[in-house]
């Protein structure tokens, strides 16, 4: 008994000894998990410590200036910039930083991908006139203050989400390039925006591609329509005299989403370069007659259009140059000619030798369809081509050549609604004989860059628009005052117009 008493206890010591021992050794830390290359997705992704997640970070920094134009990207042919006067800018300012995200995840269905763009820029406007000899300052966002009352409310800074996308198993689900644009959208080899192709911006959609292999592939999409895809509905029983001289022929009475744009593409791209073809169908839902519901509505009117792209690469000229081109045709679908980037109304203002004239001015308005208190809609025509060619003369500098067209056609029931508030409202000279709101829109530039180290360069880029109109020749109209622009009530002749813009950009890629 006692010895087995005496060998427990002595047992027990031993025990108590090496834990105490073990008390007094430092403890093994945990080891710590070092971020790793991941070299599945190609450079700049790393794995996020602790998942089986990759992650790059990127984007880019861009200082970018207009001279003489209020409009970023765009040439000064409406609002302050098509005044030409003392409200028109002699340079705009704009500085962006874009943020990409990027992350991916392998898995038995493929890869998991999740992408977003955030953009923080900071971008000057103008001044508006109050027509009491005051000016108000009108920011990025649209607001506006008095003079000198609001000192930091000069220029505007926003923020934008420009991409936010999930991509799995050949889906792809958030915001994210039109299945309908090319690669390069309306961007064949310029900054400026060109008519004759749909945006390369980014769109709320639900989509599915099929990879055939070999460089083929096929999508079919259901996208948002609203602001991306949908120009103007005019109801052109409320038109007025402001709104027509700003190149608006009726009151935009689009209504709440019914049906978002239907989409098919397929794409075939090779060494050789890239051929696509696109549809889109896109529902024109239009509110009411009057303001409220007894007043009734038009029915629904379905548009539709089509795009056939070419990019051909590997050319004689050089190593890197490249050729490329779209054309678009639409019915009742005009953003996807006039992109969603651009303006859908134009009012352009010149000199002129017309006598008793104070001034020359170019209108001209784009819808989807148009319609008078009872009738149906009626859907407006509208086509275009874009193109670009792209050459490197050595590693360091490049050129691009490249120009768009885009062209808009009412059909003669149209011309009547809206030749008939024309005359109502500005006095066309040349009667409804002499109305012809049909008019085209071009634009060439040249662009050349430097890039003295690798993801920094510096552009220079010159763009000159043209404007066309249709009424008869000599027409004139009377316009009513525009105090925002400084235009007096006055008679103008109606004439084509010309502009051109500068941009000067620097961007550091990373």
């Amino acid at each position: 008994m006692k010895v087995t008493l005496l060998l427990a206890s002595a047992a027990g010591l031993t025990v108590l000894g090496s834990a105490v021992q073990a008390a007094d050794m430092p403890v093994k830390a945990k080891a710590i998990e070092y971020v790793k290359v991941c070299s599945l997705y190609g450079p700049g992704f790393y794995h996020i410590p602790g998942t089986d997640t990759c992650l790059r970070l990127g984007g880019y920094l861009r200082a970018w200036m207009e001279v003489d134009n209020v409009n970023m990207g765009l040439t000064p042919d409406y609002g302050a910039g098509g005044a030409q006067n003392r409200f028109s800018n002699g340079y705009t300012w704009r500085s962006r930083q874009s943020l990409d995200i990027d992350t991916r995840t392998a898995t038995e269905y493929g890869t998991v991908r999740t992408f977003a763009q955030l953009i923080y820029q900071w971008t000057d406007a103008t001044y508006s006139g109050l027509g009491n000899g005051t000016t108000a300052y009108s920011s990025i966002g649209g607001t506006t203050a008095p003079n000198n009352a609001n000192p930091g409310a000069v220029a505007g800074g926003t923020l934008g989400v420009w991409f936010a996308f999930i991509q799995f198993a050949g889906f792809t689900m958030g915001e994210a390039i039109s299945q309908f644009s090319t690669p390069w959208g309306d961007y064949p080899g310029n900054y400026n925006e060109l008519p004759g192709a749909s945006a390369w911006q980014p769109v709320n959609q639900f989509t599915y591609t099929a990879d055939f292999g070999q460089g083929v592939t096929f999508s079919v999409s259901a996208q948002d329509q609203v602001q991306h895809d949908t120009t103007n509905i005019w109801n052109v029983s409320v038109a007025s005299a402001a709104g027509i001289a700003a190149g608006s022929y009726g009151g935009n009475d689009v209504a709440g989403t019914a049906a978002p744009d239907l989409i098919a593409m397929v794409r075939v791209e090779q060494a050789w370069g890239l051929f696509q073809a696109s549809f889109a169908a896109h529902d024109n839902h239009a509110a009411y007659y009057g303001g409220s519901e007894p007043t009734g509505h038009p029915d629904d009117k379905w548009g539709w259009a089509g795009q056939l792209a070419l990019s051909i690469k590997n050319l004689p000229t050089g190593p890197g140059d490249s050729i490329n081109m779209s054309g678009v045709y639409a019915n009742g679908a005009s953003r996807y000619v006039f992109n969603a980037n651009m303006v859908s109304t134009f009012a352009r203002y010149a000199a002129t030798t017309l006598p008793g004239a104070y001034q020359s001015v170019g209108i001209g308005g784009i819808s989807d369809s148009v319609f008078v208190a009872g009738s149906r809609q009626e859907l407006t025509r509208t086509y275009g081509i874009n193109g670009a060619f792209n050459h490197n003369w050595n590693p360091y500098w490049s050129t691009s050549v490249f120009g768009g067209y885009g062209s808009v056609h009412y059909d003669s029931i149209a011309k009547g609604y809206i030749c008939g508030a024309f005359v109502a409202n500005l006095a066309l000279s040349s009667g409804v004989g002499g109305c012809n709101p049909n008019f085209s829109y071009a634009t060439v530039g040249t662009k050349t860059a430097w890039t003295p180290v690798k993801n920094l360069t510096f552009v220079v880029e010159f763009d000159y628009s043209m404007l066309h109109q249709n009424y008869a020749s000599g027409s004139t109209v009377v316009l009513p005052a525009q105090a925002s622009i400084g235009k007096p009530a006055a008679l103008y002749e109606l004439k084509d117009q010309n502009s051109v813009a500068v941009q000067l950009l620097v961007q550091r890629n990373f």
